[in-house]
C-alpha cells in the first residue's frame, strides 16, 4: 500500500467520499501512524522523537495539535470519522469480535486459517469486520496501551459529538453488545456438554438464566435514564452473576480430569471466560463517570472514562493481532489435553523404573523374554521381505508383524527398553514439582534418576540378551533340518551395509525415537477418548453387551480394557509406525529408515548366522556391533527428551534451578557411580 504523509492525508479527508474510501483513508491514517520516525518528508518540522513514548503516540499527538491548529481540516476530519462510525455497526467488534461464530475449535481453527490467508475488504459496515484491516501487527496493542488519557480526550472530541455526560453516542452499542455478550454466555453455559460436566452445587441459582435478567435490567437502568447509584447497583450485580457463572464454567476442568479431556469442551470454557472479560471492560467503561461522581472529586480523576476505553481498546487490538495465527490457539487449547495425556504416560511410566535389587532382577527377567520375542519377529520381517510385496503392502506386512510382536509381548507381561523412555519421562517431570523449594525433593529427583538409568541398563542388557541366542539358535536349527539358514547371504549382507555405522545408521536411531514418543502421545490420546467416550461403562453396562458376554464378563472386559487400552494402543501404533513411515516416507521423495536398538541387534546376529564365525574376522562386523549401543542410545535420549519437554509445558513447569539439578548429578557420580548402573542393596523409598 502506498504510504501516505500528513498532508495527503488531511488533503484526502472528504465526509462526502464513498464509504469504501471513507474505510481506506482510516487504514491509511493508521498506517501513517506506525510508519517509522523520526521524521519523515511533508511532516510537521515541529515532529521529534522522545524515545520514552512510542512513535505511533506521538505521530497521534502531533495530528491532533495540527487539527486543532487549522479548523477547516478539524471540520472536515470531524465530519469524516463522525460518517464512518455512524454507519459502521459497532456491535461487530464489540460482542462478537474475537469470538468463535461456532463453539467448535474446528471451525475457529478453519476461521483462523481464512483470516491469514484471505485478504480483508475495507467495503464493511461491520466494525468488527473492518477492525483486523486497521490493527494487525503484534506491536499495535503495546502503543494503544501507551495512550495517554488526555490524548485519548482529545481524539474523541474530533471523533464523537458533543453530549452531555453519560449519554455520549458510543454507550448504546456497548449495552447492546452486553446484552449479546450475556445471550452467548447462557447458550454456552445451557449447551448439554457443559451442563452435564459443571457442578451441580454451582448451579442452584441458576446463574446462566441470571445473566441475561442482569443485562436486561442494565438496558433498561440506561434507557429509562436511571440514577447513578441504581447504574452501579445494576452493574454490580451483573458482576456478581458474571463471577457464579465462571465459576460455574471453571468447574468443567474437575470433571475433565477425572473423566477425559474434550478440547472442544476446555475451548468451549476458554471462550466464556473471555466473553465475561469482555462484558467486563464494556462495564467499566460505562460505569466510570458514575464511579468517578459518586467517589472522589470529578475534577481530581482526570479525563473520565479514559482509562477504561484504553483497556477495552488495547484488548480488542491484542485480539486482532491473535487471531491471525493458529500457534497461540494449539499452544493454549491443547495444553490440559497434553498434560492429561502425559499424567496417564506417567501413571504407566511407573511401571518401568525399577528402584530395588528384586524390581532390577524383575526387569532383566521380563526384557529378556521380550528380547526373545523380537528375535523371531527379527525372522519374520526378513522372511516377509521374501514374498516380494508391493511397497505398502510389504510396510504393511512389516507393520503387522512389529504390531502382533510388541502386543504379545505385553500381554506377556515382558518389556521391550526402547518403549520405556517415552511413558517414563512423564513420570519425572512430575518429580519437579517442588525442587525450587526443597534440596531433599532435588535428592529425591536424583534418585529417580539413578533408578531410571538402571532401569534402561536393566531393559537393553535383557532384550539384546534375549534377542541374539533366539535368533542364532534358530539359524542353527535351519543350517541343521533343511541346510541353509532363515536369512540367507545376499539378506545378510545388505545387514551389514544398513548397519554400518558410517552410514546414515545414527540419524535413523534418532528419527526412531521420534516415533517412540509419537507411540506414546498416541496410547495417551487414546485412551484419554476411551475415558471420555466412558466406553469401559458403554462394556460394562450396554444390554446387548451383558445379553452376550453375561454380567459378570461384561464387567471383567470393561475393566480389562480400561487398564490395557493406553498398552494396547501404544504397541499396535508402534508397530505400524515402524513399518509403514519408511514406506511413506519414500513416496514422498524421504530417505528415511528406523533402526531399532534390538531389532538391529537380531539382524546383526541373523547375518552372524549365515555367514557364520569367519564373519567375526570382518571389520564390517565390528562396525555394525560397533552402533548398536549408539542406536540404543539415542532411540532412549530423543524420545525421553521429547516426552521429558511436553510434560514440563504441559504442567507450566520451568526448570529455573538447573544449575542445583546438575550439580548434585555429579555430586552422585563422583560419590557413588555405579548406582547409575546397578540397584542398592537396600530399596530406597520412592520419593513423594
Amino acid at each position: 500500500m502506498t504510504r501516505w504523509d500528513l498532508s495527503a492525508l488531511l488533503n484526502a479527508a472528504d465526509p462526502r467520499a464513498p464509504a469504501a474510501e471513507q474505510h481506506l483513508w482510516l487504514v491509511r491514517w493508521l498506517q501513517w501512524l506506525r510508519s517509522p520516525g523520526p521524521t519523515s518528508a511533508g511532516d510537521s518540522p515541529g515532529e521529534t522523537a522522545d524515545p520514552a513514548t512510542p512513535w505511533p503516540v506521538q505521530r497521534l499527538r502531533l495530528f491532533i495539535d495540527v487539527v486543532e491548529r487549522h479548523p477547516e481540516h478539524r471540520a472536515q476530519i470531524s465530519a469524516l470519522w463522525r460518517a464512518i462510525f455512524a454507519r459502521l455497526d459497532a456491535t461487530g467488534l464489540l460482542a462478537d469480535f474475537g469470538f468463535a461464530p461456532r463453539h467448535g475449535f474446528v471451525s475457529e481453527l478453519a476461521e483462523r486459517l481464512r483470516l491469514a490467508c484471505l485478504p480483508g475488504t475495507p467495503q464493511t459496515t461491520d466494525l468488527g469486520a473492518l477492525f483486523p484491516q486497521l490493527f494487525g501487527s503484534p506491536a499495535d496493542a503495546d502503543w494503544v496501551a501507551a495512550i495517554d488519557d488526555a490524548t485519548i480526550e482529545r481524539l474523541l472530541a474530533l471523533a464523537v459529538p458533543a453530549s452531555p455526560p453519560g449519554e455520549e453516542p458510543w454507550r448504546e452499542p456497548m449495552v447492546e453488545s452486553i446484552q449479546l455478550l450475556a445471550s452467548q454466555i447462557r447458550a454456552s453455559g445451557l449447551s448439554g456438554p457443559m451442563r452435564l460436566r459443571m457442578d451441580e452445587a454451582l448451579l442452584a441459582d441458576r446463574p446462566f438464566h441470571q445473566v441475561v435478567q442482569a443485562a436486561e435490567a442494565l438496558r433498561a437502568g440506561h434507557r429509562d435514564g436511571d440514577d447513578g447509584s441504581a447504574r452501579l447497583q445494576q452493574a454490580g450485580y451483573l458482576r456478581a452473576v458474571l463471577d457464579a457463572c465462571r465459576e460455574a464454567a471453571a468447574s468443567v476442568r474437575g470433571h475433565l480430569d477425572e473423566h477425559g479431556v474434550s478440547v472442544d469442551l476446555v475451548f468451549q470454557v476458554e471462550q466464556l471466560r473471555e466473553r465475561g472479560e469482555r462484558i467486563e471492560a464494556l462495564l467499566a467503561c460505562l460505569v466510570s463517570d458514575l464511579a468517578a461522581d459518586t467517589t472522589v472529586d470529578a475534577a481530581a480523576c482526570g479525563p473520565r472514562g479514559a482509562p477504561e476505553l484504553r483497556h477495552l481498546m488495547t484488548g480488542l487490538v491484542r485480539c486482532a493481532s491473535e487471531r491471525r495465527g493458529v500457534a497461540r490457539l494449539f499452544g493454549h487449547h491443547y495444553a490440559l489435553l497434553a498434560r492429561k495425556v502425559t499424567e496417564r504416560s506417567a501413571e504407566t511410566g511407573e511401571h518401568y523404573i525399577t528402584r530395588d535389587r528384586a524390581e532390577y532382577r524383575t526387569m532383566l527377567a521380563q526384557a529378556t523374554g521380550g528380547g526373545a520375542v523380537i528375535g523371531v519377529t527379527a525372522l519374520l520381517k526378513f522372511g516377509l521381505g521374501a514374498l516380494a510385496l508391493s511397497a505398502f503392502w510389504a510396510g504393511f506386512a512389516a507393520g503387522t508383524n512389529y504390531a502382533i510382536s510388541f502386543v504379545l509381548i505385553y500381554l506377556l507381561h515382558w518389556a521391550v527398553a526402547t518403549k520405556q523412555p517415552a511413558m517414563t519421562a512423564p513420570a519425572m517431570a512430575a518429580k519437579l514439582e517442588g525442587v525450587s523449594a526443597s534440596n531433599q525433593a532435588v535428592e529425591g529427583f536424583v534418585d529417580e534418576v539413578a533408578n531410571l538409568l538402571r532401569s534402561q541398563v536393566a531393559g537393553i542388557a535383557g532384550n539384546l540378551a534375549g534377542v541374539v541366542p533366539v535368533v542364532l539358535a534358530m539359524q542353527g536349527l535351519a543350517w541343521w533340518v533343511l541346510g541353509a539358514p532363515l536369512v540367507g547371504e545376499k539378506q545378510a549382507h545388505y545387514v551389514l551395509h544398513s548397519l554400518h555405522l558410517l552410514g546414515p545408521t545414527l540419524f535413523f536411531a534418532a528419527f526412531t525415537g521420534v516415533l517412540l514418543f509419537a507411540a506414546s502421545l498416541i496410547a495417551g490420546w487414546v485412551e484419554n477418548w476411551f475415558v471420555f467416550h466412558r466406553l469401559d461403562s458403554a462394556i460394562a453396562w450396554n444390554p446387548r453387551i451383558r445379553d452376550r458376554l453375561g454380567p459378570e464378563r461384561a464387567q471383567r472386559w470393561a475393566l480389562w480394557w480400561r487398564q490395557h487400552i493406553s498398552g494396547l494402543a501404544a504397541n499396535v501404533s508402534l508397530g505400524f509406525m515402524l513399518g509403514l513411515v519408511p514406506v511413506l516416507g519414500a513416496f514422498f521423495g524421504l530417505a528415511v529408515e528406523v533402526r531399532h536398538v534390538t531389532l538391529s541387534m537380531g539382524q546383526l546376529a541373523a547375518a552372524l548366522g549365515a555367514l557364520g564365525p569367519a564373519l567375526l574376522q570382518e571389520p564390517d562386523f565390528w562396525w555394525c556391533l560397533a552402533s548398536i549401543p549408539l542406536v540404543g542410545v539415542l532411540n532412549l535420549s530423543v524420545s525421553f527428551t521429547l516426552a521429558f519437554k511436553v510434560a514440563l509445558a504441559s504442567r507450566g513447569l520451568r526448570v529455573n534451578d538447573r544449575g542445583r539439578l546438575y550439580a548434585a548429578l555429579r555430586r552422585r557420580w563422583r560419590r557413588a557411580p555405579a548406582s547409575f548402573l546397578l540397584p542398592p542393596a537396600e530399596a530406597r523409598p520412592a520419593p513423594p
